[in-house]
């Protein structure tokens, strides 16, 4: 029987073991947790989220809604689950943080395909291997890998946000609505005056930072700690996360800015502050927070961090299939490969897997087309500039020649393609 080794059970890993066990192919995962943690994960399980648990808008208008219908064509079990364990989240798909890690670990675990290697992988197997040790890989695989590429492993920072007990919301002052009535009041709002946001702003931007250690801070723009943003303007937070528009409260002043917060799990106890990644220590947390209107006596559940990020030159590393080129046999999926994002992980490790198993079949690697977001998305991370490549989430504007005018083509087109494509692989 055929079969191929993956490094790393998180999203990207997860996703092309259960692709490739669903179509007969024997795997042997590996992954490390929770013989060996890390500093930012919590639970023994597979695909855990480490941040947000959303996983971005559904709406095809949005690059990302795109992105998850065409990996649900192509039989993402990542969004299958993602779908079933869905909570309110207005036009996002957010689902509840443990049941979705739980879901997806019984179903790998239960697979007959697919053998678990609960072990910290730093010499890497004989045979094809897909590496999917996402941004916190050990430091033994990297050096492993470093030594193998001949350079250093580029890297970044990322961050996540506090997670609030909604029995500690003052819900005289916060009101629950969602951003321009989409279809439920899935957010908590916390709305500031000027007085009030004036405050918050001096003590955020003063906040004691927590130590980043040796590292150089080189941040994610799409994950930039709260407190950093801040500091580019007094008004950035009112143009980004404490965006006041669409969140009129009747009967209320026009809020000045407004913190939102979003379910993140089943039962609605607790809710994450939308927006709010932070490096700041955990009592100055505390502190800060606190001084968001409805949160004078809030209780964390955990607090925001920071942790660090790996990834690699994939222009100069990967071939069109994500693998090596220096050694075609290893395979680079998730974050590792500078894709950024939950969906865009996941999505890259179907495509690995996709490519893997035309590998094993004796076929040529297949293409994915360019006119498909998950196409534009590869498309960028194969052939973007060496010199000046950072991670990448999914947008229109890796389309070359993109308006909104035509958006509507632009999505009929991806949908079509992506459609074809399985129509390839099958």
């Amino acid at each position: 029987m055929q079969k191929v080794n993956i490094i790393g059970a998180g999203l990207a890993g997860v996703e092309a073991a259960l692709y490739l066990a669903n179509i007969g192919v024997s795997v042997n995962l590996f992954e490390m947790r929770p013989k060996k943690n890390t500093l930012a994960h919590k639970t023994p399980y597979f695909a855990e989220l480490v941040c947000s648990n959303s996983l971005k808008n559904k709406m095809l208008t949005n690059a990302c809604g795109l992105l998850k219908e065409e990996v649900k064509i192509l039989g993402s079990s990542i969004i299958k689950v993602a779908n079933k364990v869905a909570i309110p989240g207005g036009n996002a798909l957010v689902v509840d943080r443990d049941s979705f890690s739980k879901t997806l670990d019984k179903t790998v675990r239960e697979h007959p395909l697919i053998n678990v290697i609960n072990e910290e992988v730093v010499d890497l197997p004989k045979g094809i291997t897909i590496v999917a040790s996402g941004p916190l890989t050990s430091k033994g695989l990297e050096k492993t890998l470093s030594n193998l590429l001949g350079e250093e492993s580029l890297f970044f920072f990322d961050a996540s946000a506090p997670l609030i007990e909604i029995s500690s919301i003052d819900m005289e002052i916060a009101y629950f609505k969602s951003r321009y009535h989409q279809g439920d009041d899935s957010y908590i709002n916390c709305p500031f005056t000027k007085d009030e946001y004036d405050i918050f702003y001096n003590e955020l931007i003063k906040g004691k930072i927590a130590l980043v250690h040796e590292f150089d801070k080189k941040y994610f723009s799409a994950c930039m700690p709260i407190e950093v943003l801040a500091k580019k303007g007094k008004h950035t937070l009112r143009y980004g996360p404490l965006k006041p528009k669409g969140l009129e409260k009747e009967g209320r002043p026009q809020p000045y800015a407004v913190a939102q917060l979003r379910q993140d799990n089943a039962l609605a106890t607790l809710y994450n502050l939308v927006g709010f990644q932070t490096n700041l220590t955990y009592g100055e947390q505390e502190r800060i927070f606190r001084l968001i209107p409805g949160l004078k006596n809030a209780k964390f559940t955990r607090f925001g961090l920071m942790h660090r990020n790996t990834y690699l030159n994939a222009p100069k590393l990967l071939n069109l299939d994500m693998s090596l080129k220096n050694n075609p046999n290893i395979y680079i999926a998730g974050q590792l490969s500078g894709v950024e994002g939950y969906v865009e992980s996941a999505a890259s490790g179907l495509y690995v897997a996709i490519n893997v198993y035309r590998r094993l079949n004796k076929l040529k690697p297949l293409q994915i087309p360019p006119q498909t977001m998950l196409g534009a998305l590869i498309n960028y991370i194969i052939k973007a500039s060496p010199k000046h490549f950072t991670p990448m989430n999914a947008n229109f504007g890796l389309f070359p020649t993109h308006s909104k005018k035509e958006r509507e083509q632009y999505i009929n087109n991806a949908l079509d393609a992506i459609k074809l494509y399985k129509e390839e692989i099958e």
